[in-house]
């Protein structure tokens, strides 16, 4: 799950900056000592920490080398299969990051393929063709989950989305 932040529309010459920039961001499998700056972003942007494997992470590194996003595609006893942990470092978020990041996540894994997300992102993940499930078209973890979150949701006046790719 990603926090992606509202932009104002971009002008020409800034979009086709921003492009430039995306151009040389690189993406590649996360090595284990990758695996702090994982773990810090993901506290930091607020997503659930468990199920945090190096291993499974593709992570998003800056034109100078820097670590600014990641995400992972996550197994569960249920043989779901999650897009999960997606986080973009704040001065990179909202410039195209998380797409990248769950681009190339979607070319490599299989369907069906779930998410969970706050319920204000759900329309940026419908973009990749991600459609809102009912509680009973969840998978057993994710009707689980949707049951708590519920639960925790009202105390913190959050939704919780769970979405599906097939």
């Amino acid at each position: 799950m990603a926090v992606e932040l509202p932009r104002r529309s971009a002008t020409a010459g800034e979009q086709s900056s921003r492009e430039a920039v995306l151009d040389e961001i690189k993406l590649r499998s996360a090595v284990e000592v990758d695996f702090p700056a994982i773990r810090a972003l993901i506290r930091q942007s607020g997503i659930n920490p468990t199920g945090l494997a190096w291993h499974r992470f593709l992570v998003a590194e800056s034109p100078a080398g820097e670590f600014i996003g990641c995400g992972q595609l996550k197994p569960h006893s249920d043989g779901s299969l999650e897009l999960a942990s997606l986080a973009v470092v704040p001065a990179w978020r909202g410039q195209g990051v998380a797409r990248l990041i769950i681009q190339a996540l979607l070319a490599k894994a299989p369907r069906p393929l779930y998410l969970t997300c706050r319920g204000g992102l759900g329309r940026f993940y419908e973009k990749f063709g991600f459609r809102r499930l009912q509680r009973d078209e969840m998978s057993p973890y994710f009707r689980r989950l949707s049951q708590l979150a519920e639960i925790v949701g009202k105390l913190l006046k959050e939704t919780m989305l769970v979405m599906k790719l097939d």
